[in-house]
């Protein structure tokens, strides 16, 4: 098992839902830099459970303790190691899956996996607890790259068939981002949102789950970013983001859409403006042959339902080799789309850092 990833900005993740706590460190941060602290806490907290009833109950801070790697209010080059400690566990509540698997979840793949020895409590290293650091991480990546103008910025773009307004493929203002960043449910079109919660809260009320899908845009990219075949952009962005818990579906551009569109159609068709090579339309966004092409880079990411719900399902007793019937009880989220947008920007801000910087060597 490896929990690293990256090139040049490096991150491990550890720790386990239910353990004492949960962390990264991050390798190759360039020293000197000045992290605003308060940024982060910002988008900590849009992760965080607890603030809605449209998510669990489980009331986590997501407050963070820097180890190493920052000093006097910048980062000193060395590895950056950060602790965000568990607080509010019930690991009693998970007492009887040991043996009873969950369906939709690892708990079977995990214990065949790991023998036995892993930590089944709240999913373990599976749970999306585990997203917290990527937010972290993210955090520190948008930082750096609005230094360089570059800027990511995501919504819900649907829930359970309820489809949000969806962003102008040709570009979006960063303050679009931002205004976005400030929502407890990160829509552009309220109304729409306002369904979509209803809908949430519906399923909540019958002790079910709903998913859906976030839309992801990275503007101001210079072309060039990307190598053929097996690093290109949209490869390492995939690798990262099927890392993320629930997500179980990624297209960039217009994606499947493509395949029913004939060529002149799927084609972006190029112009100069002001001496920059631009495209009328953004079909594979922003990304030909693995590498940017100078448009926004744009993509979706499918996240399942959640599957801890509250109906009786079908499944196995592994300690009998017996079938049964389970009742998962405890705190979870009806829908986990909306806490899924800050860890989707998270990664793809930190991905698309580590192969600016990569070009770059």
């Amino acid at each position: 098992m490896t929990a690293t990833l990256g090139e040049k900005i490096k991150l491990t993740i550890f720790g386990e839902s239910h353990g004492l706590g949960i962390g990264c460190v991050i390798d190759g941060l360039p020293p000197g830099f000045a992290i605003d602290l308060d940024a982060v806490k910002k988008e900590m907290q849009r992760r965080a459970p607890g603030k809605s009833p449209l998510a669990t109950a489980r009331n986590e801070k997501d407050a963070f303790i820097i180890e190493s790697g920052f000093f006097e209010g910048r980062t000193t080059g060395t590895p950056l190691c950060v602790l965000i400690p568990n607080s509010d566990q019930h690991s009693g509540d998970y007492s009887k899956l040991k043996n009873v698997m969950r369906p939709g979840h690892a708990d079977y793949s995990g214990k065949v996996k790991y023998n036995g020895f892993n930590d089944y409590r709240g999913g373990g290293h599976f749970s999306g607890r585990l997203t917290a650091p990527l937010v972290f991480m993210g955090a520190v990546a948008k930082q750096i790259l609005a230094k360089r103008g570059i800027y990511v910025g995501a919504h819900i773009v649907a829930v359970a068939g309820v489809k949000d307004t969806p962003f102008n493929p040709l570009g979006e203002r960063a303050d679009t981002f931002s205004e976005l960043a400030q929502k407890t449910f990160p829509v552009l079109d309220d109304a729409a949102g306002n369904e979509m919660q209803q809908l949430i809260l519906a399923a909540k009320q019958s002790c079910d789950s709903v998913g859906g899908v976030i839309e992801c845009m990275a503007i101001n990219l210079p072309a060039g970013i990307g190598a053929p075949f097996f690093d290109s952009l949209e490869s390492r962005l995939a690798h990262a983001l099927f890392s993320v818990p629930a997500v179980k579906g990624i297209e960039f551009g217009k994606g499947f859409a493509l395949a029913q569109m004939p060529g002149s159609e799927a084609n972006d068709q190029m112009y100069y403006d002001n001496g920059m090579v631009k495209t009328y339309t953004n079909n594979n966004g922003g990304i030909t042959g693995g590498i940017t092409n100078g448009m926004p880079v744009l993509f979706k990411a499918a996240v399942k339902p959640t599957p801890s719900i509250a109906k009786v399902q079908k499944t196995v007793d592994l300690s009998t080799e017996s079938n049964t019937e389970l009742v998962i009880t405890g705190r979870h989220d009806p829908c986990i789309v909306q806490r899924a947008v800050p860890v989707i920007e998270g990664v793809a801000a930190w991905v698309i850092l580590d192969m600016l910087l990569a070009g770059e060597k």
